[in-house]
């Protein structure tokens, strides 16, 4: 084979062999579908999140026999000194970060929108209980060091997203013009099986399942799996020409969403 026909090799296209990825938020769902689909390629994925119990059966189902390896550690990205401390810790172990993908998120309260009366949306949205400030706040703290969106359907984690899109091509422009070798996007998924989207806790491999039939009217007839995320995070990850931009992997569930 010619080397200029080996550059469209898969492996190559996608290579992401010795990169060092710190992974943000929960070790599962799509923050596991992220760290498989990078530690399996060949990465050193760090994998960061409040939970001990997590990390640790995450390493042992899926951090074994692999390219790549999976080094979990505690943290809480809600809190700047604890970002602070994980930056020192990375930086005591590498010498440089190919890759960040920051995937802490909550989903919020959610409250019935659908009213026949001006009286009764008031009580839906305004007179429940769990409506509240705080709920918001909360949400926004989750959300902020965030670029990697969870779920849709209220208006917290909504309204949180639509900020994060936005800051995703201001502080692509942002980094641009200070002249870093430093790319910025997001991923926006549809439905993909997590703690989240089931309501549930995962079983003991950190997955999550959501019946085909649940999904029946996106358009992909079904909800995301975790090839789908691990062809999108490899794509975005390693196209070097993509920047500033918000990749939607939803199985067409925008165009069902307005339609």
């Amino acid at each position: 084979m010619s080397d200029s026909n080996k550059n469209f090799l898969f492996s190559e296209v996608s290579n992401v062999k010795g990169k060092v990825a710190p992974i943000i938020g929960r070790g599962s769902g799509i923050g596991l579908m992220a760290t498989q689909a990078l530690a399996v390629s060949g990465a050193r994925v760090y994998i960061v999140s409040r939970t001990q119990e997590k990390l640790d059966a995450l390493v042992k189902f899926h951090g074994q026999g692999i390219a790549g390896k999976i080094i979990p550690i505690i943290a809480d990205v809600t809190q700047k000194s604890e970002i602070s401390r994980l930056v020192k810790e990375i930086e005591s172990r590498e010498h440089c970060l190919c890759i960040l993908i920051n995937n802490a998120g909550i989903s919020g309260n959610t409250q019935q929108t659908e009213a026949k009366t001006a009286e009764e949306m008031k009580n839906n949205l305004f007179n429940d209980e769990s409506s509240t400030f705080e709920d918001w706040q909360s949400t926004y703290k989750d959300q902020s060091p965030t670029a990697i969106f969870l779920d849709y359907g209220i208006f917290t984690i909504n309204a949180s997203k639509a900020a994060a899109i936005h800051l995703t091509k201001m502080l692509a422009s942002e980094v641009a013009e200070n002249d870093p070798k430093v790319r910025i996007n997001s991923i926006a998924p549809g439905v993909f099986p997590s703690e989240m989207t089931t309501g549930s806790k995962s079983d003991e491999m950190q997955k999550s399942h959501i019946e085909k039939n649940k999904y029946a009217r996106v358009p992909a007839r079904r909800p995301g799996k975790d090839e789908d995320m691990a062809g999108a995070i490899l794509f975005v990850a390693t196209n070097q020409y993509l920047n500033g931009q918000t990749v939607a992997v939803d199985g067409g569930y925008i165009l069902h969403a307005v339609a």
